[in-house]
């Protein structure tokens, strides 16, 4: 298929993950925020910010309304909820004749509804906006998952959309990474992952933070975990690549990548996760990225689009939220 096509139907599965993914956090944070009157709320929305790779503001104080207008509403900011779902809808509207028309009309009503739920959020609260872009993304894979043929197309939304479920769960679990073990924010993350419900039918209802990390990076069947995902992106590179027997392993630079971090997890110790797990998360961002860049010089023949603006001073962020916690 075209180069163009490709470029444009993974960066649509990634942008609607992480539209979907951010409404997921900020939905649990902002409830998080308004109903612990013990948590500092500007001190917490600057660690979820940097997190994310979003600059916080070196004035003022922030709060929950701040925190959305950022995260979620801003259309400036490369990589709020607005912004990753008109760059979704602009791919899919270049890449016409490989995408569904259910799969276009789904992006561009939800596009188009947008500003209405952006007016009663900030009426009624977030949480309503929130529900929204979730929904939609859940509406929009379900429609890519049953009206697409399983040809490359298919294969690179699904790449994308993997590659950005590993990035938003690590940045997830970072913004963590620090607290206690038996601290009750590790609902919270369960509840950001869309994965509460999961555990506790796996674990009986024990709350852990070795059991959370271990779910949340290492299970094989829930479809969100880190492993899951990488082993889904493994799969469809695999699929693009068209030499499945070659004798002498990976040949490209992306699934090495990908097959060297899901083999560290698959022979990883569960019990000793929580030892070394700020430079192990840090090491999975470091390595979304480049798959991300491997991925664009061998697929869409251009340099490498960064998944998130000023990529360096990110990490050195994130060094800084280490230190923080």
């Amino acid at each position: 298929m075209l180069a163009r096509n490709a470029e444009s139907l993974y960066w649509i599965g990634r942008y609607v993950e992480r539209a979907d993914d951010l409404a997921r956090i900020l939905d649990v944070a902002v409830h998080h925020l308004l109903e612990d009157s013990t948590v500092d709320p500007d001190r917490t929305s600057r660690v979820l910010l940097k997190v994310l790779g979003v600059e916080p503001p070196e004035e003022g104080t922030l709060d929950v309304w701040s925190l959305t207008e950022r995260v979620a509403y801003n259309r400036e900011n490369n990589g709020s909820i607005v912004d990753s779902l008109n760059r979704a809808r602009d791919n899919a509207r270049g890449a016409r004749e490989v995408t569904s028309t259910e799969m276009w009309e789904c992006l561009n009503t939800t596009v188009n509804g947008l500003s209405s739920r952006e007016r009663a959020a900030r009426l009624l609260g977030p949480h309503e906006f929130f529900r929204y872009v979730e929904e939609r993304a859940a509406m929009f894979a379900g429609l890519a998952d049953t009206t697409l043929s399983r040809d490359d197309g298919y294969r690179f939304l699904i790449l994308g959309r993997s590659v950005e479920r590993v990035d938003m769960l690590v940045r997830l679990l970072l913004s963590r990474a620090g607290d206690r073990t038996l601290s009750p924010s590790w609902v919270t993350v369960l509840r950001s992952a869309g994965a509460h419900d999961t555990y506790l039918r796996t674990y009986r209802g024990a709350l852990d933070a070795g059991r959370v990390v271990e779910f949340l990076l290492l299970d094989r069947l829930f479809p969100r975990s880190v492993f899951h995902a990488i082993r889904t992106a493994e799969i469809a590179l695999e699929e693009l690549d068209n030499r499945p027997r070659s004798r002498i392993g990976a040949r490209a630079e992306a699934l090495r990548l990908l097959g060297r971090t899901r083999s560290e997890l698959e022979f990883l110790r569960p019990g000793i996760l929580l030892e070394d797990l700020q430079p192990r998360l840090l090491g999975l961002l470091d390595t979304c990225t480049e798959v991300n860049e491997a991925v664009a010089l061998q697929y869409f023949h251009s340099a490498p689009w960064v998944a998130w603006s000023d990529a360096d001073a990110t990490h050195d962020d994130l060094i800084q939220v280490e230190a923080e916690l």
